[in-house]
C-alpha cells in the first residue's frame, strides 16, 4: 500500500492535538476525552461524502480508524464488524482540498455539524448563509490573491498567465483574481482550466493544450497556478520533453510545499517557484510526539457528558473569538475566517532535493505589504526584478500609454506627452496637465516648468531708448519754458502765446512723464497713472494749442459780422478749462467704472505682466476726444497757413497736428495687431512722436530767433512784416480805420487794417492792440513809435516818426495778417 508521507504527517498532527486538548486542565477538571475517527477521502469527492455519510449515520463501518486517548489505541465504537450504535461525532476536522469541503460542508450543513477547515480557502466557503457551519484555521483566497497580486505589483510583471481547476475552487480563485488584476492594471494573458477530478480521461489533452499555450506566449514569463500539486508535477514533466523557458511560477497554497514530489525534475531549466504559505507555528511539541509513539496509549470511551458539553460549547461559541495561544492571539471574523497573513518562500534545489520551505518574505494584510525577513532573502528577491513580463515595454517618463480597441489594456504602444503635458513615472496611463496659467512644459517631458515673466523692464534696450528720448524730452521742455520766462516780454514769445507758451511746455512735460509709466512694472497704480497722465496732459497741450489757432482765424479771416461776435466768446483760458473740464469727466468715470489694473497674460512658455485697460470703450473714446481737438487747431491753421512769417504760427500748428495725427492713426491697427511685452512700446513711441512734434515745430523756431536771429525779435521788424505783407496781399474787406499821424504833418497818412489784432510791447512793457484796415498811397517809415488802441467800436490812431523811408505799396485796400 501507498502512503502518501506529508498526509500521514498530516494524521498524526490530528492525533497529537487531541491528545494534548486531552491532557489541558479544563478537560480533565470536567472529566472529558475527546475521540476521533480518521477517514481517508483519496482527494476525491465522492469518497469523502460517503466517509461523512459513515459517521453521521453514527454507526461502525470498516476502513476507518478509530481511537482513544485513555486506552492505548483502542476504538471508540465496539468491534469495527457490530453494529452497534456508538458516540455521534461532534465536529469535523477537513477536508484539505476546498472542492471537497465545499461538498462535505453542504452535507454537514444540514446536521449542523461544525466543520473545521485547516487548509481550505475557497471564498465561496465565507458565505454563512450557505455555509453556516463552516470555520477555517487559514485565510480565504481573496487574501492570498491580494499578496500575490501585492508580489506583482513590487515587480511591475503585468502580463501572467493563470492555470486552474475546473471546480468551486478553481473557478472561485480564477474569477478573484482577475477582477482585482484588473483594478491593479495586470492583466491575463492566459488562462487554462484543467479538469476537476485526476480522474477525468480529458487530463492528458488539458495538460498537452496548456503546454503550448504557456509555449505560445513569450512575452508571460509569469504564470499563477491555483491547480493540484500532481496536475503541476505533470505539466512540467511536459514542459520539460521541449525546449523549456525560464519561467517565474506563482504557486498557490496548494502545492507550494509540495516540492518534495517534484525532486525529478530539473528547475534551473522550468525557473523559479515562488509559493505562498500558510503561516506556521511552534510545532516542538509535535517533534517530541513523533519520538514518543511507540509508546502505549489507553482507551477510554466517551460519555454523554462530553456530548452534551460539546454540543453546548459549539452554539455558545462567537465566530468574533480571539483566541490565544503560546502567547499570539488568533481571531476568527464573523465569516469564520482567521487571517493570519502568508509567509513566501522561493524554492532552492540544493543537491538533488527541494527546499520549498525557503521562507523570504512575510505577507501582512493589515496594511497590504510585503516585508523581507532577512539580507539574504532581500537579495533573493532583488534577482526577481530582471524578469520582465510585460505585454508591451515599458513607457518612460515623459510618454503615456495608448491601448488599441479590443486589445488588452496591458499592451499597449507609447507615445510622447504633447506640450504643456508630462509623466514624471514609467506605464502611466495619461499624461498629467501642467497649470497653464504658471507652468509650461514642452513635448515629452518629464515634468512642468514655471513660466518665465515677460514685460518691458528697464533693462530692456528698446525700452532705454524710448526712455532716453522721453528723458531728453523733459530736458528740452524744462529747457525752453526757462528761456521763454527769461524773453517774456520780447515779440517772439508774446506773439507765441506768453503765458499759454509755459502751460503747453508743462503739459509736454507730464506727457513726457507718462511715458516712463509704461516701463514700470504693471500695478495698480501705474496702469492708472500712465494712461490718464497722458490723456489729460496732451488734452491740455492740444487746448492751449487749439486757443492760439482760433486767436489768429479771429484776427484775420473773418467777417466784421461773425468777428464781432466770436470776439465776444473768445475767452481763452475759459476754452482751456472747458476743454479740460470734458476730459476730467471722462477720465473720472473710467476710473470708477472700469479702472485700469495689472493682469498676467499666461503665454506659450512666458507669462506676459501687463495692463489691462479695463475699458477699451473708455480708452478709444480719451483718444478721440483728444483727436477731435486736433482736428479743429489743424482746421483752424489750416486757414492762416499764409499769413505773415514772423507772426504766423499757424502752419507750424498745422504741421505739428499732422504729425500727430498721422502717428494716432497709424497707432490703431498696430495696436490692435500687436502683441506680447512691446505693445506698451508702440504706444510710447506715438506719444514721444506726438510730443517732438509740438515740442520741435512749435518752440524750436523761436528758440533759433531768441538765441540765434535776435534782430528778428524786436517791434520794428514785426511791423515790417506787416507792412510787407500787406503790400503782397489782396484788398481789403474793410472795417475800422487807423490813422497814422506823422510828426510832420506833410507825411500824414490814412491807413485802413481790417480786423488785425497784434499784441507788441510798449515802452513800458504794456501791450497794445490794433485793429482796423488800412489804405495807403504814401511810404511808411521804417522807425515807428506806434500807439495802439482797439478799435472794435473806435477807431485807432497811430503817430509815427520816421528816419528811414519804405516802398510805397503796390495795392490799396490790402488785408493785413499779423
Amino acid at each position: 500500500m501507498h502512503l502518501n508521507r506529508d498526509r500521514v504527517a498530516q494524521a498524526l498532527a490530528m492525533i497529537q492535538a487531541v491528545e494534548e486538548a486531552n491532557r489541558s486542565p479544563m478537560l480533565t477538571r470536567l472529566g472529558i476525552t475527546l475521540g476521533y475517527r480518521i477517514h481517508d477521502s483519496c482527494s476525491d469527492v465522492s469518497t469523502a461524502l460517503q466517509a461523512v455519510n459513515d459517521f453521521t449515520q453514527g454507526f461502525s463501518f470498516g476502513g476507518a480508524a478509530g481511537f482513544n486517548s485513555s486506552n492505548g489505541g483502542g476504538s471508540c465504537q465496539a468491534s469495527s464488524n457490530s453494529s452497534e450504535r456508538i458516540q455521534p461525532v461532534m465536529a469535523v476536522v477537513g477536508a484539505s482540498y476546498s472542492e471537497l469541503s465545499i461538498s462535505v460542508a453542504r452535507l454537514l450543513t444540514l446536521k449542523t455539524t461544525p466543520q473545521i477547515s485547516y487548509s481550505s480557502t475557497a471564498t465561496i466557503l465565507s458565505d454563512k448563509d450557505r455555509f453556516p457551519a463552516f470555520m477555517r484555521t487559514v485565510p480565504n483566497d481573496d487574501y492570498q490573491v491580494k499578496a500575490m497580486l501585492k508580489l506583482l505589483s513590487d515587480n511591475h510583471w503585468n502580463w501572467v498567465g493563470m492555470i486552474t481547476t475546473d471546480g468551486d475552487y478553481g473557478r472561485s480563485a480564477l474569477n478573484s483574481f482577475a477582477s482585482q488584476a484588473a483594478q491593479n492594471g495586470i492583466c491575463l494573458a492566459f488562462k487554462e482550466v484543467l479538469p476537476d477530478s485526476v480522474t477525468n480521461p480529458n487530463v492528458n489533452s488539458s495538460i498537452h493544450r496548456a503546454v503550448q499555450t504557456i509555449r505560445n506566449n513569450v512575452r508571460a514569463k509569469v504564470i499563477v497556478s491555483f491547480a493540484k500539486p500532481v496536475y503541476m508535477q505533470r505539466l512540467f514533466e511536459e514542459l520539460l520533453r521541449g525546449p523549456a523557458e525560464d519561467r517565474v511560477w506563482i504557486a498557490s497554497d496548494g502545492w507550494s510545499n509540495a516540492g518534495n514530489q517534484m525532486e525529478h525534475l530539473d528547475f534551473a531549466s522550468l525557473g523559479k517557484v515562488i509559493g505562498f504559505i500558510f503561516k506556521s507555528g511552534n510545532i516542538s511539541s509535535f517533534r517530541q510526539y513523533l519520538k514518543e509513539l511507540n509508546s502505549s496509549r489507553g482507551a477510554n470511551s466517551s460519555k454523554d457528558t462530553s456530548m452534551r458539553f460539546m454540543q453546548e460549547y459549539y452554539q455558545s461559541v462567537d465566530p468574533n473569538t480571539t483566541f490565544k495561544k503560546e502567547g499570539k492571539q488568533y481571531r476568527f471574523d464573523e465569516y469564520g475566517d482567521v487571517n493570519l497573513g502568508y509567509d513566501i518562500s522561493i524554492w532552492s534545489t540544493t543537491r538533488g532535493t527541494i527546499k520549498s520551505l525557503n521562507v523570504v518574505a512575510e505577507y501582512h494584510p493589515h496594511n497590504n505589504s510585503i516585508k523581507q525577513t532577512s539580507p539574504e532573502a532581500k537579495w533573493q528577491l532583488s534577482v526577481l526584478k530582471s524578469v520582465v513580463s510585460k505585454c508591451s515595454n515599458s513607457c518612460e517618463p515623459g510618454q503615456m500609454k495608448k491601448t488599441v480597441r479590443g486589445q488588452h489594456t496591458c499592451c499597449y504602444e507609447c507615445i510622447a506627452c504633447p506640450e504643456n503635458h508630462y509623466s514624471n513615472d514609467t506605464d502611466m496611463d495619461e499624461c498629467l496637465s501642467c497649470d497653464t496659467t504658471k507652468e509650461w512644459a514642452p513635448a515629452r517631458s518629464k515634468t512642468c516648468q514655471l513660466k518665465s515673466q515677460e514685460l518691458l523692464d528697464w533693462e530692456d534696450g528698446f525700452a532705454i531708448v524710448l526712455l532716453t528720448f522721453a528723458a531728453l524730452g523733459i530736458t528740452m521742455a524744462l529747457a525752453i519754458a526757462m528761456l521763454f520766462l527769461w524773453q517774456r516780454n520780447t515779440p517772439v514769445v508774446r506773439a507765441a502765446g506768453g503765458p499759454l507758451c509755459q502751460v503747453i511746455l508743462f503739459s509736454l512735460t507730464g506727457s513726457f512723464v507718462s511715458v516712463v509709466f509704461f516701463v514700470a512694472p504693471p500695478s495698480n497704480i501705474t496702469c492708472k497713472v500712465r494712461q490718464v497722465l497722458f490723456g489729460l496732459s496732451f488734452t491740455l497741450c492740444v487746448s492751449c494749442i487749439l486757443v492760439k489757432s482760433l486767436k489768429i482765424l479771429l484776427a484775420f479771416h473773418f467777417n466784421p459780422s461773425v468777428h464781432r461776435a466770436l470776439r465776444r466768446l473768445y475767452k481763452p483760458y475759459v476754452i482751456v478749462v472747458a476743454c479740460m473740464g470734458l476730459q476730467v469727466l471722462e477720465c473720472t468715470l473710467w476710473l470708477v467704472l472700469h479702472s485700469p489694473r495689472p493682469r498676467q497674460s499666461p503665454g506659450p512658455t512666458t507669462v506676459l505682466a501687463e495692463c489691462d485697460e479695463g475699458s477699451y470703450v473708455a480708452f478709444g473714446t480719451m483718444l478721440a476726444y483728444i483727436a477731435f481737438l486736433a482736428l479743429v487747431c489743424f482746421g483752424f491753421a489750416f486757414k492762416g497757413r499764409k499769413l505773415p512769417e514772423s507772426y504766423n504760427d499757424a502752419k507750424f500748428i498745422t504741421f505739428g497736428m499732422l504729425i500727430y495725427l498721422i502717428s494716432w492713426v497709424i497707432f490703431i491697427p498696430v495696436y490692435i495687431t500687436t502683441s506680447g511685452k512691446y505693445l506698451p512700446a508702440v504706444e510710447m513711441v506715438v506719444i514721444l512722436m506726438s510730443n517732438y512734434g509740438i515740442l520741435c515745430c512749435h518752440f524750436l523756431p523761436k528758440c533759433y530767433i531768441i538765441l540765434f536771429k535776435k534782430e528778428h525779435n524786436t517791434k520794428n521788424t514785426f511791423l515790417k512784416h506787416v507792412y510787407e505783407y500787406a503790400q503782397k496781399s489782396s484788398c481789403s474787406v474793410g472795417g475800422g480805420s487807423m490813422y497814422l499821424d506823422s510828426e510832420g504833418k506833410t507825411n500824414s497818412q490814412v491807413f485802413i487794417i481790417s480786423h488785425a489784432f497784434i499784441d507788441l510791447p510798449s515802452s513800458t512793457g504794456n501791450a497794445h492792440q490794433f485793429t482796423g484796415t488800412v489804405n495807403s498811397e504814401s511810404p511808411i517809415p521804417a522807425s515807428t513809435k506806434v500807439q495802439i488802441v482797439r478799435t472794435m467800436n473806435l477807431e485807432s490812431t497811430i503817430s509815427e516818426s520816421t528816419k528811414e523811408q519804405m516802398p510805397e505799396p503796390k495795392c490799396l485796400s490790402r488785408t493785413l495778417s499779423i
